[in-house]
């Protein structure tokens, strides 16, 4: 009978597919951290994990570790080295919160816009004078690049064309591979998408280095707006913020950062006409429902023989 430990809270939904599974038994522990459930791993054949570490140390103590579910898409504190040496799949729960994240880009972009923290302190505190600077812009007409055209930056697309916007994406990935068919076109180089545009959208996987540095901020339309729904340190804070304090970027709204929570002298805390959300983009309660069944599910399939090999992500370093 295989033994499933779940760390972190988990949807109902996904528990109600556990209690209903036949010939599984399984561990919850809801608070998030390593150490919380490092003490259970020695009894689980199988993880389902929210957004806490992962480390190579609890990898060893997981001696009949079989498989780990990442209660998401992302896998950043996961050792994915460790796994692979024990040749450990690790799966993640495929297209279930994109819309959520399109929605949350979506949303940024026209909070960025309207510059609504500014607009709600003077409608809280005043000057209400401060209407008549005409700060606020209108999204319909303008330029977006979307920085990784996979399935969150199509749905943004959507969204954004019906505000009026005209879009355009960047996704070397995609451009080796055949461009999917649709209205929006590619864009061959950043720094030509990165001119081009009144505001870029970040949905593209982390990488060695930001995708959006001080030299990349420098190479956009002074008083555009950047948007990250996507990860930490894709986008530079530090340049972000000199960029923002030269008046060089008009607004920005940032879902993730580089360390999570940011620490409280963090320098983008202290602009305005920037909106800072904890990393809830892909957390609504009807994504929450979906990426718990479908982190549960992972690993009833994958002991029932048929998990989708398209959901492993180190399915490479297996064979």
């Amino acid at each position: 009978m295989p033994h499933i430990v779940v760390a972190g809270k988990l949807h109902p939904a996904g528990l109600a597919l556990l209690d209903a599974a036949e010939r599984v038994s399984f561990d919850h522990i809801e608070e998030i951290s390593e150490a919380s459930y490092q003490p259970y791993l020695r009894r689980a054949d199988a993880l389902v994990i929210r957004t806490q570490p992962m480390g190579a140390e609890s990898v060893a103590l997981a001696s009949r570790l079989k498989i780990v579910s990442r209660h998401g898409v992302g896998y950043d504190a996961v050792d994915l080295a460790a796994l692979n040496t024990r040749q450990i799949p690790l799966c993640i729960v495929g297209d279930v919160n994109s819309v959520s994240v399109a929605e949350h880009a979506m949303m940024l972009i026209l909070a960025c816009a309207k510059r609504l923290i500014r607009a709600d302190a003077r409608a809280r505190q005043g000057p209400w004078g401060w209407r008549n600077r005409l700060e606020a812009v209108e999204i319909s007409g303008k330029r977006l690049l979307i920085l990784g055209y996979g399935r969150i930056g199509r749905h943004l697309a959507r969204m954004a064309a019906g505000f009026g916007m005209e879009i355009r994406a960047y996704d070397p990935y995609l451009a080796a591979q055949g461009w999917p068919e649709g209205p929006v076109a590619p864009v061959a180089a950043l720094p030509d998408g990165l001119a081009w545009a009144d505001v870029v959208s970040v949905h593209l996987p982390k990488a060695d280095r930001p995708i959006l540095g001080a030299a990349e901020l420098a190479q956009m339309k002074p008083g555009a707006m950047v948007i990250n729904t996507a990860r930490g340190g894709i986008v530079d804070e530090v340049a972000l913020a000199q960029a923002l304090r030269a008046g060089q970027i008009a607004a920005a709204g940032l879902d993730v950062f580089e360390s999570e929570p940011p620490l409280p002298d963090h320098p983008l805390l202290r602009f305005d006409q920037v909106i800072l959300t904890p990393h809830i983009a892909g957390l609504t309660a009807e994504s929450a429902e979906r990426m718990a069944v479908a982190s549960v599910q992972n690993v009833l399939d994958f002991f029932a023989g048929r998990l989708d090999p398209g959901l492993i992500v180190n399915r490479a370093a297996l064979a």
